[in-house]
């Protein structure tokens, strides 16, 4: 029986796809498997059942990684699920930033009691009038699941669309429309675009991206959207940006008191992936993946192992084994075997990193000598008995 700890609300329809064979339990210290959205796992002390985490999202800054990998718990996450979701949000955040629609309806709000409200509007409409998205350009950086929907969508706009991904995945690319610019360079994307939407981790190299130096490069009158995350801007330097007009809007779906009160911020408190349906996609995916691994030891989509899939086991015992991606990993691995006269009938291994995953399927059931002489190999972080099935 698997115990599965939900740390966050998990739609109900991903919850259902779990089988007999599991329990959702509300013990966090007794669970093989988490489900968690935006819960802080860095608090938490991490239970020794433990086997892996599937976060219902792509970000996973809050769940300890580094921990996780030395323990030989793998991390999932949920590319793609919410990114329809998203772009929409985008799509939204570009007229919110043309035209100055929230202005107009907090002025309409403020004047809704005025008997004269309908002549008023008349006189002080051209106070909120803006500009069309079609013909201007927008700058995308970052064309993964996000950036791909969103240039696709403003290119069917009639926006001039620009895209820039140095890492761009063959899938990526074929998804791409054939009308999009591609852009060899950020220096590009900020001296011709007059939007820039942003679709990037954030890692060392993208921390505060958007800084002083790179405002200096882009058009004047630039308008910024931020549904990634908040700290690839440099709040202090944004604020900046506006006062001199350098920036005309920047719309962020990462609030807090600086930047929410600077003139031409429009914050949307995190609404990107928070339709039902993101939820609904993010829950199946984050509970298909933590089944898969559990039931057959497979890897799709972790942030700290590498994809591993050798499908359901038909022989008498699967094993999996977490470890440092060293020399001499696999032979010490099949040497130890081999000593306790097991017959490999097949054998995955990747790495990914400084880390490794390796899948056994052997011919005779699974002893507890050879689970404590593999743990005992240096390097070697977890060593897990798969659910075992006889031969056809």
């Amino acid at each position: 029986m698997y115990k599965i700890y939900c740390l966050n609300p998990i739609a109900n329809i991903g919850l259902n796809l779990f089988s007999d064979q599991y329990m959702v339990i509300d013990r966090f210290t007794e669970a093989n498997g988490v489900l968690v959205r935006s819960a802080n796992v860095h608090e938490l002390e991490l239970p020794p059942a433990l086997e892996a985490i599937a976060r219902a999202g792509a970000g996973v800054n809050n769940i300890p990684i580094d921990i996780c990998t030395e323990k030989g718990i793998v991390v999932f996450n949920t590319p793609g699920a919410n990114a329809n979701g998203v772009k929409e949000i985008v799509l939204t955040a570009l007229l919110l930033a043309s035209r100055d629609i929230i202005g107009g309806v907090n002025w309409v709000s403020a004047n809704k009691e005025n008997p004269d409200l309908a002549k008023l509007v008349e006189k002080n409409k051209a106070k909120f009038a803006g500009t069309e998205i079609k013909g201007k350009k927008l700058g995308v950086i970052g064309l993964g699941a996000i950036g791909i929907l969103v240039a696709n969508a403003a290119n069917k706009l009639d926006m001039q669309v620009y895209g820039y991904d140095p890492y761009i995945s063959v899938d990526a690319a074929w998804k791409l429309s054939k009308h999009i610019k591609p852009s060899k360079s950020l220096e590009e994307i900020y001296r011709e675009c007059d939007f820039i939407t942003v679709h990037v981790p954030l890692t060392d190299s993208t921390k505060g991206m958007f800084n002083q130096e790179t405002f200096v490069l882009m058009k004047d009158g630039v308008n910024i959207l931020n549904f990634s995350r908040d700290l690839l801007v440099k709040d202090e330097d944004m604020i900046s940006a506006l006062k001199s007009g350098k920036v005309h809007r920047y719309v962020t779906d990462f609030p807090n008191p600086a930047i929410s009160t600077a003139e031409g911020v429009i914050s949307i408190p995190h609404l990107g992936a928070s339709t039902s349906e993101s939820e609904d996609n993010c829950s199946v995916m984050a509970v298909k993946q933590l089944m898969d691994y559990l039931e057959n030891g497979s890897i799709k989509n972790s942030v700290n192992y590498p994809d591993c899939d050798m499908g359901i086991c038909h022989q008498a015992g699967r094993i999996a084994i977490n470890h440092k991606n060293i020399p001499n990993m696999l032979g010490q691995l099949t040497t130890a075997l081999a000593q306790e006269n097991f017959n490999i009938s097949d054998l995955i291994n990747k790495s990914k990193g400084q880390w490794a995953y390796t899948l056994i399927d052997i011919e005779a059931p699974v002893t507890p000598q050879i689970m404590e002489k593999l743990r005992s190999i240096k390097g070697v972080s977890r060593v897990r008995i798969i659910k075992q099935w006889q031969s056809d």
